[in-house]
């Protein structure tokens, strides 16, 4: 089991997610409803899910199903990119897209350079260059 094939966030309001990852930060999709009961993003590897946190929830067990919570669950997502101007440039856009900017661009303890940002359910993406790891020829990095 060395594969992820989706990384699914349940949100809290869909129409919301939906026009912040759609409209605000470009990820692509067929899916033309702005309040879906589920939407993939067509992301380069892994796929992107948005599903309801309350039917999320269910879906997982409901006999025992999670508890919601509130604040950082200790997990972010990553978009790595080629420069530092790359990095202020995504920052840029998910600003105007109404993300709440957690770090601004900055140089990173361990050489890079990076930001963080929250979506509308605080999931921290960080947005960072890595100097020292290149991407392939389908933009995927070399680890």
């Amino acid at each position: 089991m060395n594969r992820i094939n989706v990384i699914a966030l349940g949100v809290k309001d869909m129409e919301k997610s939906v026009k912040f990852y759609r409209e605000g930060l470009g990820f692509q999709t067929k899916e033309k409803e702005d309040c879906p009961k589920v939407i993939f993003f067509n992301t380069f590897g892994t796929k992107f899910e948005l599903y309801p946190l309350d039917l999320l929830v269910l879906d997982i067990s409901e006999i025992n199903p999670p508890k919601i919570t509130q604040g950082f669950s200790g997990m972010t997502l990553a978009y790595n990119v080629k420069s530092k101007e790359e990095v202020h440039e995504t920052i840029d856009l998910a600003r105007k897209a109404g993300a709440d900017i957690a770090k601004k661009p900055q140089k990173a303890f361990w050489g890079g350079y990076h930001a963080y940002f929250a979506d509308p359910d605080n999931y921290y993406w960080e947005v960072v260059y890595n100097p020292f790891v290149p991407f392939d020829k389908n933009d995927m990095l070399l680890l």
